[in-house]
């Protein structure tokens, strides 16, 4: 038995990089063969990493919040037990007062598990000023650009590149924390915050070439006050606000309301609910009808699932429902492929079961791709009606008010009006404009209500 390296895994074909959000084990914890010891955050996805083996851990390389890119050592974990005791009390008297910093002891793990010395404090991925000692995210010299750090550091992600254009930094005259002195978003946020970005750039970064104000850089950046709590964004929600800010820019957004009568939806639930609960062992509610239904729509008018490609319109073959479902810690869209070759009863496992794995974290990259169509239920938190943003590449969204009882005014066989208690719920559609007209997305919607 030896030393076990735990890597960043790469959590995706097309993902380079990960975020290290959270450490669930400490060094010196025991812990057992897929027993989740740290969480990350990728461009598309949350979720718990598991030990690969069973041992205890010797050494914390990647601190929390830095980003790596995959098959980096993020810690050791040392799998002989008698190895690993020897590094337990190794580890106790270390720590023990009077026997040095904690970096110290992150050495002596080190040295336990033939690793290299850990990152120093001066390597933390919070930025701090430029300051004559070196430390932190500073300015550097330029060089020809041609080095393997240069070409590193640049390759920043699309947020940082962002970020940098808006405040007229220059990301290859920085020197950040990440690999490689890659800059990272707390890198670079660290430097602006620090006044470090001067006025001048700034104001220079608030307009376009030709003198426009920019989409988003029109007002100056607020200052916290005294007592104010100054938190970074996750890397979540860094990319939500990204996502949401380039869906409006992107697509020519209306929202239609439809009332939608749930009544008859309601009492097949009630009737069905026991004998399907017990035969499944899923909850029964009302989103996988109304998915059905929203499915069968999207056959009657392909335009609401497409996507636009310059001036060509991508009428897409499969049917795949992204439905929104609301996190702790943000917002994540785990998507029902193949929606059209499933029953009711298809649709409420497939639901139920990427629902349940979004909240703990086990969800793949490829679940939260490819979606066609999504639905939003805000509903559920008391909601009447709302105007959702597109989820780009796609070109509507629908959302879902909340299912509750109202007095209605109805026809009977007599023909005389009466009022009777109804099942209703507000059902909006977003659309982009520009490949789809009001009238057909009022008549998808009209479609699903029927």
């Amino acid at each position: 038995m030896a030393p076990v390296d735990i890597i960043m895994p790469q959590m995706g074909e097309s993902i380079a990089e990960g975020t290290l959000s959270k450490w669930l084990k400490k060094v010196g914890d025991e812990v057992k063969r897929d027993e989740p010891i740290f969480e990350i955050s990728t461009d598309k996805v949350d979720a718990e990493i598991p030990s690969p083996s069973a041992g205890v851990i010797t050494e914390i390389i990647v601190r929390e919040g830095e980003t790596v890119a995959v098959q980096t050592v993020v810690a050791r974990l040392e799998t002989d037990k008698q190895q690993a005791a020897a590094a337990a009390g190794t580890l106790e008297k270390a720590a023990a007062p009077g026997a040095g910093t904690a970096a110290a002891v992150s050495a002596t793990a080190a040295s336990a598990s033939g690793g290299p010395p850990p990152k120093s404090e001066s390597m933390s991925s919070v930025a701090a000023p430029p300051h004559p000692s070196g430390s932190g995210t500073t300015s550097s010299p330029r060089s020809n650009g041609n080095s393997f750090e240069d070409r590193v550091r640049t390759k920043s992600s699309p947020l940082v590149r962002k970020i940098a254009a808006e405040h007229g930094l220059d990301i290859a005259a920085m020197q950040g924390s990440g690999i490689a002195g890659r800059v990272t978003r707390k890198d670079i946020m660290g430097y602006i915050e620090s006044g470090a970005a001067t006025p001048a750039a700034r104001q220079t970064s608030m307009h376009a070439p030709g003198g426009t104000p920019q989409d988003g850089a029109h007002a100056p950046l607020p200052t916290p006050w005294p007592g104010d709590r100054v938190e970074p964004m996750s890397k979540m929600r860094a990319l939500i606000s990204d996502h949401m800010v380039q869906s409006r820019r992107t697509s020519a957004h209306v929202t239609s309301f439809m009332e939608i009568d749930l009544t008859r939806v309601g009492r097949i639930r009630a009737r069905k609910r026991a004998e399907f609960e017990a035969a499944t062992g899923q909850k029964l509610t009302y989103l996988p009808f109304i998915i059905a239904s929203v499915v069968k729509g999207l056959q009657a008018f392909p335009i609401l699932n497409s996507s636009v490609a310059g001036r060509d319109i991508i009428f897409r073959k499969p049917i795949n429902i992204g439905v929104a479902v609301a996190l702790d810690w943000g917002l994540i869209v785990p998507v029902i492929r193949n929606a059209e070759d499933l029953s009711v009863q298809g649709i409420t496992r497939a639901l139920n079961d990427l629902a349940a794995r979004a909240r703990g974290k086990k969800l793949s990259p490829e679940e939260v791709q490819d979606g066609t169509f999504t639905i939003t239920n805000p509903g559920v938190f008391g909601s009447l009606m709302g105007t959702p943003i597109i989820n780009q590449p796609q070109v509507a969204i629908m959302g879902i008010g909340a299912i509750e009882k109202r007095p209605k005014v109805i026809t009977g066989a007599d023909g005389e009006d009466t009022i009777a208690i109804r099942t209703c719920a507000y059902f909006s559609i977003s659309f982009d404009h520009r490949v789809i007209d009001g009238a057909v997305a009022d008549e998808f919607l009209a479609f699903v209500k029927k």
